[in-house]
């Protein structure tokens, strides 16, 4: 009886002295966070990303809210939809980005710019969820599913070789962000700190493909 009493205060006592360290540890930074699509936001997205064929439900989705530095050093507001399964990882990906000061030029909704991704990469925007089809094929994108999220997309562009040996490089004005051995900004490569968290939560980087090159691209 007495061995029952001690084990049942000693585990008490071990709840009480851990239980602040848990709640440290899911604390967020202020400014970000993670929530369930209010409606004022899905009403956003309504016919542009998510289009009324759409089979992705959207208590499958969660909404982000964020904070980023741009190449000038100010700081902006950003939201993104993703997935709920990458919400957590995505949300903490950013607050390192945030605290290492790592450039990240826009973070808008892709329905800012009706869904289209060729004007949202122009615009050097960073998402993830919007439902559609990778770009000449009838195969849904891991957009689709908000599991993969573009960042800095006008300076690391996604490269394509057709069979013909043509050249196809999203968004289109960015041809001289191809080569990348030269210095320009918001330039992501293997080993910065964008590559190792995102590869450090068990994201694939697009820049590592073979047959297409997605420098901007982060999937699971």
């Amino acid at each position: 009886m007495l061995n029952r009493s001690y084990m049942r205060w000693f585990l008490l006592a071990m709840a009480f002295l851990f239980m602040p360290l848990l709640a440290f540890s899911q604390k967020r930074c202020p400014g970000f966070s993670v929530s369930m699509i209010p409606d004022n936001v899905f009403v956003r997205m309504q016919g542009k990303s998510y289009p009324k064929s759409c089979p992705v439900r959207r208590q499958d989705l969660r909404y982000l809210r964020l904070l980023h530095v741009d190449w000038n050093g100010h700081v902006r507001h950003g939201e993104m939809v993703c997935n709920k399964a990458i919400a957590n990882d995505v949300i903490e990906i950013f607050e390192e980005l945030y605290k290492s000061r790592y450039p990240i030029a826009s973070v808008r909704l892709i329905d800012d710019f009706g869904a289209d991704d060729e004007e949202s990469m122009r615009a050097n925007n960073s998402s993830s969820f919007c439902y559609r089809a990778v770009r000449g094929s009838k195969k849904l994108s891991a957009h689709a599913r908000g599991m993969a999220v573009d960042i800095n997309t006008l300076y690391n562009p996604c490269v394509r070789r057709l069979r013909s040996g043509k050249m196809v490089v999203q968004p289109s004005v960015a041809v001289k962000y191809v080569d990348r051995r030269g210095a320009f900004p918001y330039k992501i490569v293997k080993g910065d700190l964008a590559w190792r968290l995102f590869t450090s939560h068990g994201f694939k980087w697009g820049g590592a493909w073979k047959s297409v090159k997605d420098y901007q691209h982060f999937e699971k």
